[in-house]
């Protein structure tokens, strides 16, 4: 990677983001120590302005940031490293520094979790039983609760409505599942449709 770190008096900053839900947990700065550090061990190393030295985000907390993918901007001065993080990454013991409290990408971490469940054959979990009575059942899932919010949205009882939306999104990502795709390569058709 070329990154240029004359700009910044041999400082590039680092935006960290989720690698599930891309939310933005914090911001830091790298040297190229410590650039070279994080792509050695896996784990986000910084460079902390304030201490003038190297220091491990997690190296005394446990919360290490396993770096998932890193990409540099276009002025090559600035980089976005996708983590998954071991713990809360704020010092106040917050998921993110900025305190977000949205539930925006929160699909990305239910389908790992449908995934989890399914791939780890969890025998109590109703996700791994539905798709073990294969396709048919969880299509047939799929299309009970689409009925289920299409009669909910004739009413006027917006908690039931947005119940059935649930249930219904939950039962189409195991349908995803059970047919080998994933919320992203739906993403990736919509995409194209908007083009």
């Amino acid at each position: 990677m070329n990154i240029d770190f004359t700009k910044g008096n041999g400082l590039v900053p680092v935006i960290i983001q989720d690698e599930t839900n891309f939310q933005v947990l914090m911001l830091g700065f790298m040297n190229e120590e410590a650039y070279n550090k994080t792509v050695l061990e896996q784990k986000v190393t910084f460079f902390s302005r304030t201490k003038n030295r190297l220091w491990t985000k997690g190296e005394s907390s446990g919360n290490f940031l396993r770096v998932k993918n890193i990409q540099l901007d276009c002025d090559n001065d600035t980089l976005l490293i996708q983590v998954k993080a071991d713990g809360s990454t704020c010092h106040t013991g917050s998921v993110s520094c900025f305190n977000t409290n949205s539930s925006k990408g929160f699909l990305y971490q239910l389908e790992q979790t449908i995934h989890q469940r399914i791939d780890e054959n969890t025998e109590t979990s109703y996700t791994n039983k539905l798709y073990k009575r294969g396709i048919n059942k969880v299509a047939q899932k799929v299309g009970e609760e689409a009925v289920e919010l299409v009669i909910e949205a004739k009413d006027n009882n917006t908690d039931l409505f947005k119940n059935e939306a649930a249930d219904l999104l939950y039962h189409f990502l195991i349908l995803l599942k059970a047919k080998g795709f994933t919320l992203e390569d739906i993403e990736q058709v919509l995409c194209k449709r908007n083009k």
